[in-house]
């Protein structure tokens, strides 16, 4: 019998399970889902070339699809996992939506939102670095791909 651990790293390679859904539809290839009571609520991954939409993002995708399983804007008890750091747009609608955690696989020293500021002032948890060289290496393989 085995046995599921329902962890960090769990719940991020389901987010690298949605990032690979990107890449086959040509995407940036990050992926995320939304849990709740040790329970995937949403999924999303970067759809921003297949709706022509820049604000198409997975979290963006998964959130929108969590505050309808929720019935509610707010996602207070919910943590929010993505392969890479959100960006600053992102931050914006997690900094909105009340996610109580957000989980990340790899920064983005371009566009993640630490490189502007930090918009969620000690209410939001955020741990870094799960499967950090899994998610960084899908991303690698992505841009050099397109080079």
């Amino acid at each position: 019998m085995t046995v599921i651990n329902f962890d960090d790293e769990y719940f991020m390679r389901q987010a690298l399970i949605e990032a690979a859904k990107a890449k086959e539809e040509n995407e940036i290839p990050i992926g995320c889902v939304i849990v709740s009571n040790n329970k995937i609520i949403a999924r999303g991954h970067n759809m921003s070339e297949m709706l022509n939409d820049c604000t198409s993002h997975a979290e963006m995708i998964a959130i929108t699809a969590a505050e309808e399983f929720t019935n509610s804007k707010y996602l207070q008890d919910c943590k929010l996992y993505v392969t890479v750091e959100p960006c600053l747009m992102c931050a914006g609608a997690i900094m909105w939506s009340q996610i109580a955690e957000i989980i990340y696989g790899t920064r983005d020293l371009k566009r993640g939102y630490s490189v502007f500021c930090n918009p969620f002032a000690k209410k939001i948890k955020i741990k870094g670095g799960i499967l950090e060289q899994e998610c960084r290496q899908l991303m690698q393989d992505f841009f050099k791909d397109k080079r």
